[in-house]
């Protein structure tokens, strides 16, 4: 995929599906991407290779990797001394906000993301949030997509200017298995993502934790067959 010509976007790439399938999104839609992706002191720092990797193979226009050490907040399971919750049933993931919830990351990515684009002349921010499938994070849903994309509109020169900006959310509404079709039909090679909170010294995927299983089941409802290692695969 080597789509660069058009409008510029920053995207907000993790180098899971949801981030990834969103980059594919973009660039199918002509944006010149400039990716984003964070080293912010998670356990789980091979999804940032993932992230490179994914990039590179899009053909993105930039890609900048922002360091932020949240580790000196804690107060998460990937950013602090605490546990992934691993083996609970799919339905109850998004039944309480889970000790993986990062205190405000994505509001945190998105204004890096904001400042990135005002400095692009770009007008456009795409970011993978889902609210079906999702692990039960507050800042994954519509309504705060809605109350950045204003408050970013407030808070600019561009935006005062006139020149708004828009947040996408294109996979907010799709289930985990619509997601991986979309991606699919867009040529995205799931093999080169990472969605594991806890992944082995090597890189393998626990199967276990509610990031593995979300995908799992994703990959499974989808009919297709996940690409990735993984130490358990249920």
């Amino acid at each position: 995929m080597n789509k660069t010509e058009g409008k510029k976007t920053v995207v907000l790439l993790s180098g899971g599906v949801d981030s990834t399938t969103t980059l594919a999104i973009a660039m199918n839609d002509d944006f010149e991407a400039c990716a984003l992706t964070f080293r912010y002191g998670q356990r789980h720092t091979h999804e940032i290779e993932a992230a490179t990797r994914i990039a590179r193979s899009f053909g993105a226009a930039h890609h900048i990797i922002l360091d932020i050490d949240l580790r000196s907040f804690g107060g998460s399971a990937l950013t602090a001394d605490i546990e992934v919750p691993k083996g609970r049933a799919v339905s109850d993931i998004s039944r309480d906000i889970p000790v993986t919830y990062v205190p405000a990351r994505n509001t945190i990515f998105l204004s890096f993301a904001l400042a990135y684009a005002e400095t692009l002349g770009a007008r456009d921010i795409f970011i993978g949030v889902n609210a079906l499938d999702y692990s039960g994070y507050p800042d994954c849903r519509p309504e705060y997509i809605a109350a950045f994309e204003h408050m970013a509109n407030l808070a600019t020169k561009a935006g005062v200017e006139g020149r708004s900006f828009t947040i996408h959310a294109p996979l907010i509404a799709m289930t985990k298995a619509q997601i991986i079709r979309t991606g699919i039909l867009l040529g995205v090679d799931y093999s080169l993502t990472t969605t594991c909170y806890d992944p082995s010294p090597e890189g393998k995927s626990c199967g276990r934790c509610d990031a593995c299983l979300l995908r799992l089941q994703g990959f499974k409802e989808a009919g297709i067959d996940d690409p990735v290692a993984y130490i358990n695969k249920g």
